[in-house]
């Protein structure tokens, strides 16, 4: 693997061509009417394909993953494994909008330079829309199953309403049918440290020495206490000094871990596009509301809830499944660690995957 820094600090990855592929899906006319043109999606299988293509599953991912679902995912795809590649065809897409490959604000527009602040908002539909296009395009005509957590789940619902003939069942982890009011308000708040930073410029900061760094860090410090619960910083860290000389505290410096894990792999503007699109989720625009979009599911949905999510809290999963009447009892999942629950809890995760896999099998 060859890694080339922008100018955020993000690495932007550029795989061996066995295993990251690229295809053109053509242009995508988003919701808002602008058109993203010659749109390049990056993704990887793996698996075989059956003779009969019928054995494809596709993994929406959450926000800040990536088309290499075993590295975000551990444990789960694989031989005899809940995704058993020996059985499915995985698929997994970087969405529109990322910076791991696929066309987004990173990447070189038609004219031959960087999208930057041209680039349009997109939103979960766009997404969707953009992955079905992608699945046309490398023969796909029907999904076993579509599943995804947080950002991934949201699209998994999409899925279930927009596109139900192109896939037999959804499963869709710790997300919601439409954004609640804290999660606007905190996403808000990232997405305004980011433009805060005076490197920012606009979104236009790929001909400068530095970007938004310091933002997009302390954006994700801001979004990994959500991420995670009071209980596991209590235990974890507590009032501790880090043992360290500096005077920080312990919990400080594990969170400028993880945002300067982050700035060696993302992009600022793909943050914000991402953020947005969560925030403007909504199963029920132009739908008549909520109640009436998710009546209208006809295929399997399995909804899985992680009980200490303070970002996307049990009743909001509790929600999709008394308004689909297609739905099955909501999967709880016991985790100490909350949102990130969909990322630690493997074993409990893979064996709601294995039953909504049953459903179609």
């Amino acid at each position: 693997m060859t890694l080339a820094k922008s100018v955020t600090g993000a690495w932007l990855e550029t795989h061996p061509a066995e295993q990251r592929k690229f295809v053109q899906i053509g242009d995508v006319v988003l919701e808002s009417g602008e058109v993203i043109p010659e749109v390049v999606i990056a993704y990887q299988t793996f698996g075989e394909l059956n003779s009969k293509r019928s054995n494809a599953v596709f993994i929406n991912h959450a926000m800040t993953g990536w088309s290499d679902a075993p590295a975000w995912w551990p444990g789960l795809i694989g031989p005899g494994k809940a995704f058993d590649t020996e059985k499915y065809f995985v698929v997994c897409a970087n969405v529109i909008g990322g910076c791991q490959g696929s066309t987004g604000p990173s990447t070189v527009a038609p004219d031959g330079k960087r999208w930057g602040s041209r680039f349009p908002t997109v939103t979960i539909r766009d997404m969707v829309q953009a992955e079905f296009k992608f699945s046309d395009a490398i023969g796909i005509d029907k999904y076993l199953i579509t599943t995804g957590p947080s950002l991934g789940g949201m699209r998994a619902l999409e899925w279930a309403v927009s596109y139900s003939d192109r896939v037999g069942a959804i499963c869709t982890i710790g997300s919601s049918a439409v954004a609640s009011g804290d999660q606007i308000g905190t996403h808000s708040i990232q997405i305004q440290a980011i433009k805060s930073d005076p490197n920012f410029n606009n979104g236009d900061y790929f001909d400068q020495t530095q970007g938004p760094v310091a933002g997009m860090a302390i954006a994700r410090q801001i979004a990994h206490l959500t991420y995670r619960t009071e209980y596991e910083m209590a235990v974890r860290f507590g009032s501790k000094l880090q043992d360290d000389g500096t005077g920080r505290f312990a919990v400080v410096s594990y969170l400028n871990h993880q945002a300067e894990k982050l700035q060696n792999r993302f992009d600022a503007n793909t943050y914000i596009k991402f953020t947005e699109a969560m925030n403007s989720h909504d199963i029920g625009r132009d739908r008549g509301g909520i109640e009436k979009a998710l009546s209208q599911i006809e295929i399997p949905v399995v909804v899985a809830s992680i009980d200490t999510d303070r970002l996307f809290p049990p009743r909001l999963q509790q929600e999709i499944v008394d308004l689909t009447p297609t739905a099955q009892p909501l999967e709880m999942i016991t985790s100490p660690y909350g949102h990130d629950g969909f990322l630690i809890e493997t074993q409990a995760v893979g064996e709601i995957i294995k039953k909504t896999l049953a459903l179609v099998n």
